[in-house]
């Protein structure tokens, strides 16, 4: 049996795809735009949700669905918790708490999770498949603006266990393909994909106003420099 879930899945979340890459930050990043303070909250945001989610799925393992998707080589807590001890130190722990929209978004998943297992499969789709994906572009891009060592709070994206993200990805698709879910159910859950485009957006919203203002301060800085640099050559003249 075939539900096209991976089609489906494509199909029905492009809108929601769309809207999240056009968030202020996301499009920042993308041009190369990178500030390493609200990075590194976005790197404790996503901590404490992939925490979550992997705990869920762990607990729902045996789960007629879930258990087909269920794949350990994707699990990041264990890869967020070395960025963040590069961003933030050893005692990393004790300075990070999760915002507003990252406790809305881990209560959803700890919802899913008690009440309606199957759509987890919305949450493990929306976020590992754009870490294989487009993930690894914004590796490159945060390296460069941060100027980051190779290894050097990039973990997040480096999959260990998966030699082949492209082999991968086509196996998950497969197995999302081959679940045992009618119409219905399908179509749940990509409803409960859009929500987690919507909340993932949300968590990139509030990075914003941070970022405005680092931007400000870094042109601020640049043209102060610049006006230094250009009095100084003057009085040199003179």
């Amino acid at each position: 049996m075939s539900s096209n879930l991976a089609t489906k899945l494509r199909e029905g979340t492009k809108k929601s795809h769309s809207m999240a890459e056009n968030v202020g930050f996301v499009k920042c990043f993308l041009k190369g735009v990178v500030e390493k303070n609200s990075y590194r909250k976005l790197v404790a945001n996503l901590y404490f949700v992939y925490t979550v989610m992997e705990e869920e799925m762990e607990r729902q393992r045996q789960h007629p669905i879930v258990s087909q998707i269920y794949y350990p080589q994707l699990h990041r807590q264990h890869s967020l918790e070395q960025d963040l001890c590069y961003y933030y130190g050893s005692n990393w722990k004790e300075q990070i708490t999760p915002s507003v929209a990252a406790e809305a978004y881990m209560q959803r998943i700890r919802e899913v999770s008690n009440t309606a297992p199957e759509l987890l499969v919305a949450h493990s789709y929306t976020r590992y498949l754009g870490d294989l994906s487009g993930g690894q572009i914004l590796k490159g891009i945060a390296q460069r603006a941060m100027n980051l060592s190779d290894g050097e709070g990039t973990a997040f994206y480096e999959f260990q266990d998966i030699p082949d993200d492209k082999a991968f990805k086509a196996t998950y698709r497969q197995s999302l393909d081959e679940l045992p879910v009618d119409e219905a159910t399908a179509d749940r859950i990509v409803d409960e994909a859009n929500a987690a485009f919507g909340m993932n957006m949300k968590l990139f919203q509030e990075l914003e106003g941070n970022l405005v203002l680092a931007i400000g301060q870094m042109l601020f800085n640049t043209l102060t420099r610049r006006r230094t640099r250009g009095s100084t050559e003057l009085a040199t003249a003179e």
